[in-house]
């Protein structure tokens, strides 16, 4: 292998839970903690390992302190958030799906999950882009070539970042792939072609490519798809820093082009008919719906310090507090109980994605729960962050306070797959018995 080298006030919402005594709790061995500060007793708590009951009061000390101050910022200048995602890798957030046998402490999903909630809820740009580079770390280690497996878990524990080209940009997502990759001479994989949606992929240390293989896949075309790691730097690949979205701004997942991109051969990522997973769309699913889930909840903490600090009641509401306004408690109880019951849903499915990789269910039982989950948290979400401004007023409409990122943010990610979709095809199930077929977005 080569040798490279605005924390809003007391309000409507506070938590009695505090970063430093889920430290302690962590320390201590405690099995259970929920997001704190995010609508305090009304997510059930969470069961944990003393690892990932450590890690996750890690990540919450790094959020607070070191992410959130960084968010709107980040948003706002739209291109990759290099600072926050140093912040993780130097907490070693960044490898915690590694595999205890190869060094790693190989959390479960129920932990990505709920990681990727508490992320979103203080910059859901940084949780899209840890997502991604977990899911990778999940996958290519199964996939990959055994003589690539403890060489890529050591570039992981060492803090490296993965990112992903997948997304071709043809008129439909299933449109044949046009990037190319072909076999030099000399046993080099030459890749050619051009990439959207490129999460991740603008300050990765490699950058995850899928290309269609030719030769390999003139029999049968599932066999050509090859997942190739790209070191970045690498001459002919060109990230072009062109995002320019309505929300999740820096995720910087723009264009990237590959002109005679070289890599040595010992940077194949996949083996023939080994990839994809089938269970890797749905993990897709369950992880857009933590990061939806992680939006709302971040807006709704959000409304409820700008209610305690500066949103006035309604005249004929006869209160002096807008927090005592009984439509705006109303409101605020509607919207907080649509994210709990997605919030459940959804980290239930992480224990479901560990049986269904124990070998313990089929994959209808794994993706039905998941496709509830992604629906509930996308309709949850987009609600949350749009009817927030209800609770508290006109004034925070202004953009200097910066509350529009997180309906930017939520109705942009809600659009990845379409929502409508998953409600039919939960349908269809429901009503002929007839199961999702796998496929990139099912």
């Amino acid at each position: 292998m080569p040798v490279m080298t605005d924390t809003p006030a007391d309000g409507l919402l506070t938590s009695t839970a505090t970063t430093a005594s889920a430290e302690a709790e962590a320390q201590a061995g405690a099995g259970t903690s929920a997001p704190a500060g995010l609508l305090g007793a009304l997510l059930p708590a969470q069961r944990w390992t003393p690892t990932e009951a450590s890690l996750l009061a890690r990540l919450d000390l790094v959020a607070e302190t070191e992410l959130a101050p960084l968010a709107a910022a980040n948003d706002a200048a739209g291109r990759y958030p290099t600072e926050s995602m140093a912040a993780l890798r130097a907490a070693g957030l960044t490898a915690v799906s590694v595999p205890v046998d190869l060094g790693g402490p190989g959390v479960s999903h129920r932990f990505f999950l709920e990681a990727l909630v508490r992320l979103a809820a203080v910059d859901s740009a940084v949780a899209q882009v840890w997502k991604v580079h977990d899911e990778l770390t999940r996958e290519i280690l199964v996939y990959c070539p055994e003589a690539v497996r403890p060489w890529l878990a050591g570039e992981l524990l060492a803090g490296k970042l993965l990112g992903l080209a997948v997304a071709e940009s043809g008129r439909t997502a299933a449109d044949p792939w046009k990037t190319v990759v072909t076999t030099a001479d000399d046993g080099r994989r030459v890749i050619n072609g051009t990439k959207i949606y490129t999460t991740g992929a603008a300050e990765a240390d490699y950058v995850a490519t899928w290309a269609f293989d030719p030769v390999a896949g003139a029999g049968d075309p599932f066999l050509g798809f090859a997942l190739t790691l790209v070191p970045a730097g690498t001459p002919g690949l060109t990230v072009h820093r062109d995002w320019d979205a309505l929300g999740q701004r820096a995720t910087d997942s723009g264009t990237i082009t590959f002109a005679d991109v070289t890599v040595d051969p010992d940077l194949v990522g996949s083996v023939p008919g080994r990839a994809p997973l089938p269970q890797n769309s749905l993990r897709y699913q369950a992880g857009f719906a933590a990061a939806l889930l992680g939006i709302g909840l971040g807006g709704v903490k959000a409304a409820s310090g700008f209610v305690a600090e500066s949103a006035r009641p309604w005249v004929t509401a006869g209160v002096a507090r807008a927090a005592d306004d009984p439509m705006v408690r109303r409101l605020t109880g509607e919207l907080a109980t649509d994210l709990a019951a997605a919030y459940a849903l959804t980290l239930a499915t992480g224990d479901l994605l560990d049986a269904f990789e124990r070998g313990e269910l089929d994959r209808t039982t794994l993706a039905i729960p998941i496709y509830a989950a992604k629906a509930a948290a996308s309709r949850a979400a987009v609600r949350a962050t749009s009817e927030i401004y209800a609770l508290m007023g006109t004034r925070s409409t202004s953009s200097g306070h910066g509350l529009d990122r997180y309906w930017r943010n939520a109705r942009t990610l809600s659009l990845h797959d379409p929502v409508d979709w998953k409600h039919a095809e939960l349908g269809q199930y429901l009503l002929t018995g007839q199961p999702p077929e796998p496929g990139v977005y099912t």
